[in-house]
C-alpha cells in the first residue's frame, strides 16, 4: 500500500475507532494548577488535547503519593475526585463522567465529547474501611488497582520482590466489595502472588490498566506470559504503558517499542486482549514520537504498519477495553 494511502487509512480509522486509554494521572497534576480545560503547554493529557486526539473514554487514576504518609492518602485522593467534578461542571459537556453500562453507551467517536471514569490507584486509599469502598462509589470510581508498587492493606506490590505476598483477608473483602458494585479490578503493580489469588477470586474479567510484556522487556511492573495468558481466560484487557522505562533497555524510545510488546502480547493472548493505558502526566520521559495524548494518530498507523487489521487495530485502540468496562460497569 502507498505511503500516502496508508496514511488516508490510519486517520480515517483513528476517527471512527472508539479510543480508550485505561491510566493517566492527569488530576494529580491538575492539583499543582494546571486547567484540565486548557490546552496546556505542560503536562500530556487535557480534555481539549484528548478531543483532538480522538480519545472516546479517559480513566483518570485517584493516586496518593507516598510522601504524604498514611494520614495523607485519604484526603489526597478525595481532593483528586472534588477536582474531577469541577472540571466536569466547568467543562460545558465535553468532559462528561461514566458510572454505568449506560453512560459509556452514550459515547460516541468524533461526538466533541469525552467520558471521563474515576479509579483508585493503590488500596491504601481506603483507609483499611471496607465502607471506604462506598464512599468511593458514590463519588463516581469505578475501577481499584489493588496496590502501587508497595504492600498495603489489600495486597503486596510488584516491587515486594522479598516478601512477595499475596492478597490479605481484607483485600479478599474488598475484591468483593468492588465485584458487588461494578468496579473494575486492575492488576497493574500488583504482586505476581497478588495476581494469582485475584484470578482465583475475581468473577469476571480483570484488566491490566498500564502494563507491558517481561518477555520483551524484563521489568518488574511487566507481566510474565503466563500472567497474560491467565488474564486472557479472564476476558480481560492489558494496556500498553508509554513509560520508557517498562518498554525497552535503550535510551531512545518510540512507538515501535510499543508496538514490539503489542506484537509479542498478540502472539501469546491474541489481539483482543490488548489496548492502550499509556501512564501520561504519571511519567517523566514518553516515547520521542508520542510526546503527549494529541500525538495517539501516529500510533494507529503504526499498528497497521506493524499488520495488525483494522478491526484488530480498532479493538487495541479501545474496543477492548470497552468490551471490558461494557461487561462489568453497574446497569444504574
Amino acid at each position: 500500500m502507498p505511503a500516502a494511502e496508508a496514511e488516508a487509512l490510519a486517520r480515517r480509522l483513528h476517527r471512527e475507532a472508539f479510543i480508550v486509554d485505561a491510566h493517566t494521572d492527569a488530576l494529580l497534576d491538575a492539583l499543582s494548577g494546571r486547567d484540565l480545560l486548557e490546552w496546556g503547554e505542560r503536562g500530556h493529557v487535557d480534555v481539549p488535547r484528548l478531543l483532538e486526539a480522538g480519545v472516546t473514554l479517559q480513566v483518570f487514576a485517584l493516586w496518593a503519593p507516598p510522601a504524604g504518609g498514611p494520614a495523607g492518602f485519604l484526603p489526597h485522593a478525595l481532593r483528586l475526585a472534588a477536582h474531577f467534578w469541577r472540571v466536569v461542571e466547568r467543562s460545558e459537556g465535553r468532559l462528561r463522567p461514566v458510572l454505568t453500562k449506560s453512560d459509556l453507551d452514550g459515547l460516541e467517536p468524533g461526538s466533541g465529547v469525552v467520558g471521563g471514569l474515576l479509579s483508585i490507584e493503590g488500596g491504601e486509599i481506603l483507609h483499611g474501611h471496607l465502607d471506604m469502598v462506598d464512599v468511593f462509589h458514590r463519588l463516581g470510581v469505578r475501577a481499584l488497582g489493588l496496590t502501587w508498587n508497595h504492600r498495603n492493606q489489600l495486597a503486596d506490590g510488584c516491587l515486594d520482590a522479598e516478601a512477595g505476598g499475596g492478597l490479605t483477608r481484607f483485600g479478599r473483602e474488598v475484591v468483593t466489595a468492588c465485584q458487588e458494585r461494578g468496579w473494575v479490578l486492575d492488576v497493574s503493580h500488583l504482586s505476581e502472588r497478588g495476581f494469582w489469588d485475584l484470578m482465583e477470586v475475581a468473577r469476571g474479567p480483570v484488566i491490566a490498566s498500564h502494563s507491558n510484556a517481561y518477555a520483551v522487556h524484563p521489568h518488574p511492573r511487566n507481566l510474565r506470559d503466563e500472567q497474560l495468558v491467565a488474564l486472557a481466560q479472564k476476558g480481560g484487557v492489558v494496556g500498553l504503558n508509554f513509560c520508557p522505562d517498562f518498554l525497552t533497555q535503550e535510551e531512545r524510545c518510540s512507538s515501535q517499542d510499543l508496538v514490539r510488546h503489542a506484537l509479542h502480547m498478540a502472539e501469546v493472548v491474541g489481539p483482543e486482549h490488548i489496548g492502550l493505558g499509556s501512564d501520561f502526566d504519571g511519567i517523566t520521559r514518553t516515547p520521542e514520537d508520542l510526546p503527549d495524548v494529541a500525538s495517539l494518530p501516529r500510533l494507529t498507523e503504526a499498528f497497521l504498519q506493524a499488520g495488525f487489521s483494522e478491526e484488530e487495530t480498532r479493538g487495541i485502540l479501545g474496543g477492548n477495553f470497552r468490551r471490558v468496562y461494557h461487561s462489568v460497569l453497574p446497569t444504574a
